[in-house]
């Protein structure tokens, strides 16, 4: 019997669809960026804390996903790794109403 594959990014999207998965996922998301980004400019956790002006258990916490970050700690870490914090708000498509639609500012 031949293994059937699937492409990474359906799976990805069919496991999101789970409530708990993606509120894991979702929590897990910077600190998943931050050590990429690390490892792709070539630092060790304690490179990037002397960059930043912290020391490396905080960047191993960030990276972990233990602790929610300051944005302030963030955008530090980030911009020492030649990065930038983006940050974006979207409304729940499942709770957003017709009435919200017509909503002005």
């Amino acid at each position: 019997m031949a293994v059937k594959t699937k492409p990474y990014e359906e799976l990805k999207q069919r496991s999101l669809r789970d409530p708990n998965v993606k509120a894991a996922y979702d929590a897990l998301e910077p600190a998943h960026q931050v050590a990429r980004l690390r490892i792709m400019r070539g630092l060790t956790q304690q490179e990037l804390a002397d960059l930043v002006g912290t020391k490396q258990p905080s960047i191993a916490r960030l990276e972990s996903g233990s602790d929610l970050p300051r944005l302030s700690f963030l955008r530090r870490v980030v911009e020492a790794l030649g990065g930038r914090v983006t940050i974006t708000i979207e409304a729940d498509p499942e709770t957003t109403t017709a009435a919200d639609a017509g909503v002005t500012a």
